[in-house]
């Protein structure tokens, strides 16, 4: 039996037939959309709202409401009522919690236009997901409960719905009836609210009334608030002129493969982000600089003379260019932004704190290449909105920071494309999105930078030094032996007449690292530098041998990562706490013990243990000498000693 909606109002569709029929089709077709946003603090009703916006326009079918009843006396907050939250909860952790996870996405229709509405999180530790759900979106309905007025995550999703381009704020100021509709606790609201909002980029802010358990003000006007003259926030939502032309913006499009299917064809595929394409339009490779004219525009359906935003299509071209997946097409007369440096916005996600100097992954588009933070120039206080120093971001924190990337990228500023100018950042360990970022403009420092040519390479260094070019990365617990291994094993290289440097954690402290200190930013910083030293050591061709507890994995990643593969042995000095605690050479665990010092790893900071090193050195089944003999045999093995 086929469902219907709860009411007739859509039997217009079913009695139509023939060129009727046609015609209503047509009109549907030719609806604007409208994509809306609804965010706020937890329990301010957005997930109510969009449930009475679609029961009141009609598209609920029978046996989706007869479910609502039954969901509504089980999971339900409003007594004896239907609980339209449900509409969208559709989790059963978001109703046995009563909150929203996830971000639920859901279409209406009225006779005016077309909505997809995304219910994001309230609560604080969702506030990713409502990032993602902003970032298409055309206007914003933020909700505020009337009883609670202006909270922390109101000001949060603001300055975020600014941050990603939304340009149209409903303020809807929701439960009015748990306040017996008191106009003057609504102007409050809406005081406060334009205080700081005032100082954002939006074009309008509308101010709203409503009770969407009862529908006041949401549909149509309200009786029961005669002092307000506005509109109902549907009749607003229908009228709204939002502009997001992307037709009109230049051609973008990433290329998300290269199409052989034989030996005469050769095409690009990719869904167009920006602006209009047709044959014999001059189009460039970003990256490489290359034209050429579009020779065809290829579909499963068929050729197209002509392609706009959101279109897949395959673009054949008249040359033969090397481009792969990740670069841009663009057109030859408004190229984007090539930069390996930018400077950005960024909406950390992750539980893990964000430590510049520690690389990530970036993708931007369908590239996807390394990236480190190089310095965060402030984060944003969404209290007050002040800029503060930041040397680390936590979970929903908001920074404008630079970042500096392994390889150029094309972008466009965010504000001229959401697009080409938005990336996320990715945990290379773990492939977590850590996060949301957007791009504000290009760093040209380094486009006069290039790398000398030199006639001498670390190949030709290391053969007249009689061995090959190595990094020696030695970590462990502090006491565990890594400084005393490593002196002896340098003795017997020397002793053999090789060509070694000893980089100590304790001596380049009192050096080139004498500025950081012990906290897991300044540690970060560390190995970061003495990497970048000992990769220079290798390009002299010395066998370099690195002494630092290192506690990250991923430092050492990075440290591995910026050589070239078979130039890096990590030896991890396995040493039981136990064991270094009872040395404690240098009466540091006592004082760790003692509170006197902070950040010692091992106590109050964590070490994480190599999972797969190259040598694993149990010092409590061998003594340094022994060890270090195991050490020049894997030298041996590995071709290191020519």
């Amino acid at each position: 039996m086929m469902d219907t909606p709860n009411t007739s109002s859509n039997d217009e569709a079913l009695e139509l037939t023939g060129e009727a029929f046609e015609e209503y089709l047509q009109r549907q077709e030719n609806k604007s959309l409208l994509r809306i946003l609804t965010c706020g603090s937890v329990d301010d009703g957005k997930s109510t709202l969009i449930g009475r916006l679609l029961y009141d326009t009609k598209l609920i079918f029978e046996d989706q409401l007869a479910a609502l009843e039954r969901d509504s006396k089980r999971h339900g907050t409003v007594g004896e009522d239907i609980d339209f939250a449900l509409l969208v909860d559709g989790l059963e952790a978001e109703r046995e919690q009563g909150i929203t996870i996830d971000v639920a996405y859901r279409f209406f229709t009225t006779d005016r236009r077309k909505f997809i509405v995304a219910d994001t999180p309230g609560h604080e530790q969702y506030t990713r997901n409502m990032a993602t759900g902003a970032s298409n979106s055309d206007v914003a309905v933020l909700l505020v409960d009337a009883r609670n007025g202006i909270a922390t995550q109101t000001r949060r999703h603001a300055f975020i719905v600014s941050l990603l381009g939304i340009r149209h704020v409903v303020l809807a100021v929701n439960k009015i009836d748990l306040v017996n509709f008191d106009e003057a606790v609504f102007k409050k609201i809406c005081k406060d609210f334009r205080a700081f909002a005032d100082s954002f980029d939006f074009d309008s802010i509308v101010e709203i009334p409503i009770s969407a358990r009862f529908g006041d003000n949401v549909m149509t006007r309200s009786e029961r608030t005669p002092w307000y003259t506005g509109s109902a926030l549907l009749d607003h939502l229908e009228s709204v002129e939002v502009e997001n032309d992307l037709a009109a913006s230049p051609f973008r499009m990433f290329v998300q493969w290269v199409n052989r299917p034989n030996l005469d064809f050769r095409g690009f595929s990719g869904t167009i982000a920006s602006g209009r394409i047709r044959p014999g339009d001059e189009v460039v490779a970003a990256l490489s600089g290359r034209k050429s004219r579009v020779k065809r525009l290829v579909t499963m359906d068929g050729d197209l003379i002509e392609a706009g935003p959101g279109d897949a299509i395959t673009v054949e071209l008249e040359d033969e260019i090397d481009i792969s997946r990740g670069e841009m097409l663009a057109g030859a007369d408004a190229r984007p932004d090539v930069s390996d440096q930018f400077a950005a916005h960024l909406i950390w996600m992750s539980d893990a704190p964000l430590y510049p100097g520690r690389p990530y992954l970036i993708k931007q588009g369908t590239r996807t290449v390394t990236a480190t933070i190089t310095d965060i120039k402030h984060k944003i206080d969404v209290n007050n909105f002040d800029h503060l120093a930041a040397k680390t971001l936590d979970l929903n924190e908001i920074a404008f920071a630079n970042l500096s990337l392994s390889e150029p990228i094309a972008f466009d500023p965010y504000e001229v494309n959401r697009d080409t100018g938005s990336f996320v950042l990715i945990d290379r360990l773990t492939n977590a999105t850590v996060a949301a970022g957007l791009v504000w403009f290009g760093l040209r420092r380094a486009t006069n930078i290039h790398w000398q040519a030199l006639d001498l390479d670390k190949s030709a260094r290391g053969i007249h030094k009689g061995q090959k070019p190595t990094i020696l990365w030695f970590t462990g617990l502090s006491g565990s032996g890594k400084s005393t291994i490593a002196n002896m094993v340098e003795k017997r290289l020397h002793a053999m007449g090789r060509h070694t440097y000893v980089l100590d954690g304790d001596n380049v402290r009192h050096g080139l690292n004498r500025d950081l200190g012990f906290t897991d930013a300044d540690r970060v910083e560390n190995i970061r530098r003495v990497a970048e030293v000992a990769k220079l050591f290798v390009d002299a061709g010395e066998i370099v041998l690195v002494s630092f507890i290192s506690p990250f994995r991923s430092e050492r990643r990075m440290a591995r990562d910026i050589v070239e593969e078979g130039e890096f042995i990590e030896v991890y000095v396995d040493t039981p706490i136990e064991v270094c605690r009872e040395r404690d050479p240098k009466g540091l665990y006592k004082k760790a013990d003692e509170g006197k010092i902070k950040n010692f790893t091992g106590i109050d900071s964590p070490y994480e243990p190599p999972e797969t090193a190259e040598l694993h050195l149990d010092t409590t089944k061998a003594d340094p000498a022994e060890l270090a003999e195991v050490i020049i045999a894997e030298l041996k093995a590995r071709g290191v000693l020519l």
